[in-house]
């Protein structure tokens, strides 16, 4: 099992990873085996050249499981592993005191555009373009407990591609399992919106403790 440190003492996460995206701010979500649904999140800041844990909270996943980044589906309710950037915040609830990133507040007309066939695939829609169709697109006022805060995960973000998977964010968590995306409890939600700050450049890494998708090959 992975722990924050190699044998409690040794070094952090952070430092056993192939790469943190060059900020002082990462998000390390970690589960124990790529069908698991459940894991650890864990937020830390680099200070005087070393890092250390802002806060920790349990983590869920996709209900099945995590997959490669680069071989994800569309659809198939899989967290894709890697490292991102996280490009805004966003929620139906207004930003947590202190956040510091680019927060949008989502309203009625709100969409993320998972339609592959639409310019504005994987993209944030206000409103719904006409070539976006609503029943392959997130209506993100509709939920309301899991969007009451999130943050943006750059996931196929920058240059998407089709089929690879659109939606993928850092939210609160629902009933159970999620789709794709990762969330933790509302309270470690709110704490990780008002820690990130842009010009840290936080970036979020996802895998598994070990395997062919094991969060140190990121």
């Amino acid at each position: 099992m992975l722990t924050l440190t190699s044998d409690g003492s040794g070094p952090p996460l952070p430092d056993r990873l192939a790469d943190t995206g060059g900020g002082s701010q990462l998000i390390t979500a970690v589960a124990p085996r790529p069908g698991a649904t459940t894991g650890t999140l864990t937020w830390w800041d680099r200070r005087s050249g070393k890092w250390v844990v802002a806060g920790s909270a349990p983590a869920r996943f996709g209900a099945k499981g995590l997959v490669e980044g680069g071989k994800r589906r569309q659809g198939t309710d899989t967290t894709p592993t890697g490292l991102y950037d996280l490009p805004y915040g966003f929620g139906i609830k207004a930003a947590p005191s202190g956040t510091s990133v680019p927060y949008r507040r989502v309203n009625r007309n709100s969409w993320w555009c998972q339609d592959n066939r639409s310019r504005a695939y994987n993209r944030w829609a206000e409103p719904l373009p006409a070539d976006c169709r609503a029943a392959e697109s997130e209506h993100l006022a509709d939920y309301g407990t899991q969007y009451a805060h999130a943050l943006v995960i750059g996931f196929n973000y920058h240059t998407p591609v089709r089929g690879r998977g659109a939606g993928i964010f850092l939210h609160v968590n629902g009933r159970a399992a999620t789709a794709g995306c990762v969330s933790v409890p509302v309270e470690a939600m709110r704490r990780i919106l008002a820690w990130a700050e842009a010009r840290q450049r936080p970036h979020i890494v996802m895998g598994t403790t070990s395997g062919p998708t094991a969060i140190t090959r990121y």
